[in-house]
Parts: structure tokens; C-alpha cells; sequence
């Protein structure tokens, strides 16, 4: 708040806070059925945690708020504990409730619980567990959390009762139910549902298409809401059609809970993995946007942020809270510099709840069903990496097959077990960095040995220690060498400045990397992914220090009258013992 730019950046901070709220407010009332519990305690999990996490977080840009792929992990558990047919768990805390407040009391109880798994981890500095988790296995659990999302939402479409289902094979068992109901189909939500999805997909491809042409995305989703809810309004879709409406929404916040006990019991397998992957998915995006924004994010202290944030949120029966990578990106995209974008966004929500909810009653559920489905494009299209994986890098694409099948046949609980036997196994292998012999460096040549294999869980480790030993941050002199941030911006956006690795980053600033000792078969697989360019070729491999050594020496003789326009030679000396381990 002391360097805040009230000229630069509060217009920039208001337009995006009103479009994120917007948008935040639809998915928090989709959002909220996959959890099956009531539509408008998705609205609270838009409000507390944000409220928290604008003190406590270091992310400028991602918007706290419901995901849907903890939602729907939440929702396994609310419908395990107080499943849609039977008797529920046998809690003390569920006496005197009716079905929905016992839900409300799991859901609350376990982002509580999620809360404190998460603000334990980040007081116990152990933020750096998320290296652990590689892209690949990221990617497959995400995809497969996608199917059960897409497979959950097909009643609300379809308007069908379908009861809940857990456990391995659930999603067959959802679909046999569905199936067997098909001809009861209500033509209503079905046509509702189609004509919002080709809508809104038609108008996102327009917003990614002309998105340098547009001042904010069009808001189709909230266009698409207004004119739903005037319809079925209109034509009272839910007493003459008997479409399924969000109904009664309270214009009041509900008293504070304290959490069950006896849920923590019964929750905590299920808790501590909704609080990893709830972590890792908001700390990825918020990487990326700390990159490409050019400030620091600190892991633990995100760690803290969430943990409070779902605590506060759990205690006011909000829904356990993380970043939706739409939603984060509207944030961006329509110009917010800050966290008070967020907490305009929460004010916006605010008003929703307290002032005009009751317009959204009449909407069906139909609506939110297609709104989630239409918002999966992302995480269902990372499918198309599967034959890429397999071309390039056969056991990263068995890793993914692997997950992502577990999870959808298994369950997400039981193919998270995937997830944290992937994460041991990266443990085992993790290795340190040690300079273990003191060789002579000439003037203007660093030598950097790495006696272990390069691989996901140590790559940003391996990136820190080498500016370190470099003892700059190549990608900060390439920035400071441009006048303005105005013109990094620009070069950013036409494609002339990007992100890249290690390597391009010290080239760039003119210091030649060398690479001795590579595996043949590390260089054959770098060739395969095209990891060699204009830029960086192979040329830069060498059998031994010796004779890279050598080739600076005559480097430097053909070329002393131009040293002076040079940073320095470094040679980057990379020993791979291993012939599985694989490059960032």
C-alpha cells in the first residue's frame, strides 16, 4: 500500500475488480453444485477468502475464489458423509439438521480442516513441496477431475434426478443413472444448456481472438445469466416447465459455525490432498503471473494466505477456496495491477448477496451446468499433449495416461494416492547441488558442476543456485536494459521479449553458456524436443571441461578487441548419471 499508484493504477484496479466480480459471482453459484450444497454459499467462498487473502497474500493477480475441481472433491465427501439416499454419517453435530444444513456443516468443517493442513504447511516452511508435483501428473489429474466435472453437470443439463455416487467406478455408475433416465430428459434445460454453450464458446473464441483489439472480454457469461433469468422469469420455467432453479438466495450473511470435530476425523484423508492440489493449482498461476509482471511471490507466505483465508472462509460456511484459472485470467487481462482488484471484486459480491440476489433466484441450474461444462475447454484440451508426450517423452506420457486414469475410473481421492506415490518417489530421487571439487576459474569463467540428474523436482532449485553462483539475474539485466516498462510491455506482447530458460536468459545478456559431460542420450532427447535453435546449438556441448577451456582461450584470442563489449565467458558443467531424468 505505501508504493501504491492511486493515478496508474486504481481506474486499471476498479475495471478489472468489476469484471472479476462479475464473473466471480456466476461461478460461485455454479461452483457451488458440484459440491451439492446450496448455490449461494459458492457466493461466500467469492467473499471471506478474498477478504483474507488482500492482507496476507503476495499474488497481484489471481482471483481467490472457488475452483471446480476441489469443489467437486469437496462435493465426494458431502455426498459420502450425507449421501442423496440413505441415512448420513453417525455425527453427533447432524441432530436436529435438516439434510442441506448437515452438508453445509461437512462442506464448512472440511474447508476448516483444509484451512489448518494449509496455514500448518506454511508455518512450518514447507512451501516447496509443490516442486514435487510435475506438470505431466498435474496435468493428467487435472484432466481426469474434468470428466467427473463434465459427467457430474449432464443432470443439470439434462434435467434429470440423479442420485450421488463415490467410491472406484462412480462415474459409471453416474452414467448408467443417467442413461437409464435419458427419455425423461426435460427439452427446456436441454435447449436452455445448447444454446448457452454455443453462445458463450462462440463469443471466448472472439474474446481470444480480438483480444488485443478489445478494451475488456466480452462478458458472455453474465450476458448469457441476465437473459436466462429474464426468460425463465418470463415464461415461469420452473412452475410450467419444471426446470430446476437456484431458488430463495438469502439477502443476509448467516451466522458463523464452529467446525465438527468428528468431521475432522472422518475428512482428514480427503483433506490433506484438497489441500495440496487447492495450493499447487493457485501457486502455478500465480508463478506465472509474477513472471510475466516481474515481482515475487513467496511459497510459504501463499501457503499462510490460503490457510487463513479458508479457515475465515470455513467458519462463514464459505467452500474451500483457491484460484479458477478463467477467472484469474479476466483479472489480468482487464488491467488489474494489484490486490485490490480482488477486494473490489469481493465488494462486488457484496452487493450480489446483499442487494440484488433475488434477481438471480428464477435462474435455472441448467445454465450453471453449461457455464462449468463450457469452462472445462482448458483442462479437457490438455488432452492433445498425449500423443506429443508419447513422441517426445514416452514415460512422461504413461505418467500421464497413468493418472489420468486412475482418477477417473478410481475416483479423485484414490487417484490423488497416484499423485502422493509420485510425489515419494520425486523425494527419494531429490538430490542436492554441491560443488564437490575447487577448479581454477580464469577471469570471466564461472564453473558450475551438478553431481545429480536434472529433473521436474529440482529444476527451480537448480535455476536459483546457478544465479546464484553467477551472482546476477540475467533476466533482470535484459529487462533494466530497456528504458520503459511501457516498451517491455510492447516487445512482450509482439513476441520480441519472452520468458525463457536458464540458457537463453544468460545468452541474451551476452554470456556464453557451455554444457560439458551431457549424456548422448540427454542431447538426443533435447534435439527431439526441439530444444535447439538460432540461439542455442550444439555447439555449446563439450566432452570435458579441458577442452572447453581451450576453446574460450582461442574464443578470447580471435576476439580481444571486442571483449569490452562482453559480461564474461560461463561454463555450466552438467553430469547426468541418470539416463531416465529429464529436462525443464
Amino acid at each position: 500500500m505505501k508504493i501504491y499508484s492511486i493515478k496508474d493504477w486504481l481506474l486499471n484496479d476498479i475495471v478489472s475488480g468489476v469484471s472479476t466480480g462479475l464473473v466471480a459471482v456466476l461461478q460461485g453459484l455454479a461452483y457451488s453444485l458440484l459440491a451439492s450444497i446450496s448455490p449461494w454459499y459458492g457466493l461466500y467462498a467469492a467473499f471471506f477468502p478474498v477478504i483474507m487473502y488482500f492482507f496476507l497474500g503476495t499474488s497481484r493477480h489471481i482471483s481467490v475464489g472457488a475452483f471446480p475441481v476441489l469443489s467437486l472433491m469437496v462435493g465426494a465427501v458431502v455426498t459420502r458423509l450425507v449421501p442423496d439416499e440413505g441415512l448420513p454419517a453417525n455425527i453427533t453435530a447432524f441432530e436436529g439438521l435438516t439434510k442441506d444444513e448437515q452438508r453445509i456443516l461437512v462442506s464448512a468443517s472440511l474447508t476448516f480442516l483444509v484451512g489448518l493442513f494449509q496455514l500448518g504447511m506454511g508455518l512450518l516452511q514447507v512451501g516447496f513441496i509443490v516442486m514435487y508435483l510435475s506438470d505431466t501428473l498435474i496435468s493428467g489429474f487435472t484432466t481426469a477431475a474434468a470428466v467427473h466435472i463434465l459427467v457430474s453437470q449432464l443432470k443439470f443439463v439434462l434435467g434429470l434426478t440423479v442420485p450421488g455416487f463415490s467410491g472406484p467406478l462412480s462415474i459409471i455408475y453416474t452414467l448408467k443413472s443417467l442413461f437409464t433416465q435419458i427419455t425423461s430428459t426435460n427439452i427446456h434445460d436441454l435447449v436452455t444448456s445448447i444454446v448457452v454453450m454455443v453462445m458463450v464458446l462462440g463469443v471466448k473464441e472472439i474474446n481470444d481472438r480480438f483480444k488485443s483489439k478489445l478494451p475488456v472480454p466480452i462478458p458472455i457469461e453474465v450476458i448469457m445469466t441476465v437473459i436466462a433469468c429474464g426468460v425463465s422469469y418470463a415464461f415461469n420455467f420452473s412452475e410450467n416447465h419444471g426446470v430446476d432453479v437456484v431458488g430463495k438466495i438469502p439477502n443476509t450473511f448467516e451466522s458463523p459455525i464452529a467446525p465438527s470435530l468428528q468431521v475432522f476425523q472422518m475428512t482428514a484423508v480427503e483433506a490433506f490432498p484438497i489441500a495440496i492440489v487447492g495450493f499447487s493449482v493457485a501457486f502455478a498461476v500465480a508463478k506465472v503471473y509474477s513472471v510475466k509482471h516481474d515481482y515475487l511471490i513467496d511459497g510459504n507466505q501463499e501457503l499462510i494466505a490460503f490457510g487463513a483465508s479458508n479457515i475465515f472462509g470455513g467458519a462463514f460456511k464459505s467452500l474451500a477456496a483457491s484460484t479458477a484459472l478463467s477467472r484469474s485470467a479476466v483479472q489480468e487481462s482487464t488491467g488489474g495491477k494489484t490486490q485490490i482488484a480482488g477486494l473490489l471484486s469481493a465488494l462486488i459480491v457484496l452487493v450480489v448477496i446483499l442487494g440484488i440476489g433475488f434477481l438471480l433466484e428464477p435462474l435455472p441450474k441448467s445454465v450453471l451446468g453449461a457455464v462449468v461444462i463450457v469452462n472445462l475447454k482448458g483442462m479437457l484440451m490438455q488432452v492433445v499433449t498425449v500423443p506429443y508426450l508419447w513422441k517426445k517423452d514416452r514415460p512422461d506420457c504413461i505418467v500421464w495416461v497413468g493418472t489420468c486414469l486412475a482418477a477417473i475410473f478410481l475416483g479423485l481421492d484414490l487417484g490423488l494416492a497416484v499423485v502422493l506415490t509420485d510425489l515419494q518417489f520425486a523425494l527419494a530421487l531429490f538430490s542436492v547441488f554441491l560443488n564437490l571439487r575447487q577448479i581454477y576459474e580464469p577471469e570471466g569463467v564461472k564453473i558450475f558442476r551438478i553431481p545429480s540428474p536434472i529433473f521436474f523436482a529440482n529444476i527451480d532449485f537448480f535455476r536459483d543456485k546457478l544465479k546464484d553462483a553467477v551472482g546476477f539475474n540475467p533476466l533482470r539485466i535484459l529487462r533494466k536494459r530497456n528504458k520503459a516498462v511501457k516498451k517491455i510491455k510492447k516487445m512482450i506482447k509482439k513476441g520480441e521479449l519472452t520468458l525463457t530458460s536458464a540458457l537463453k536468459e544468460f545468452i541474451r545478456v551476452s554470456v556464453d553458456v557451455y554444457i560439458v559431460g551431457c549424456d548422448p542420450y540427454i542431447i538426443e532427447k533435447l534435439r527431439n524436443c526441439k530444444f535447439f535453435d538460432d540461439e542455442i546449438k550444439t555447439s555449446i556441448f563439450f566432452l570435458t571441461i579441458h577442452d572447453a577451456m581451450l576453446f574460450i582461450h582461442d574464443f578470447r584470442s580471435q576476439h580481444i578487441n571486442s571483449s569490452s563489449t562482453s559480461n564474461g565467458l560461463k561454463i555450466q558443467t552438467m553430469e547426468v548419471s541418470d539416463p531416465a531424468s529429464t529436462w525443464d
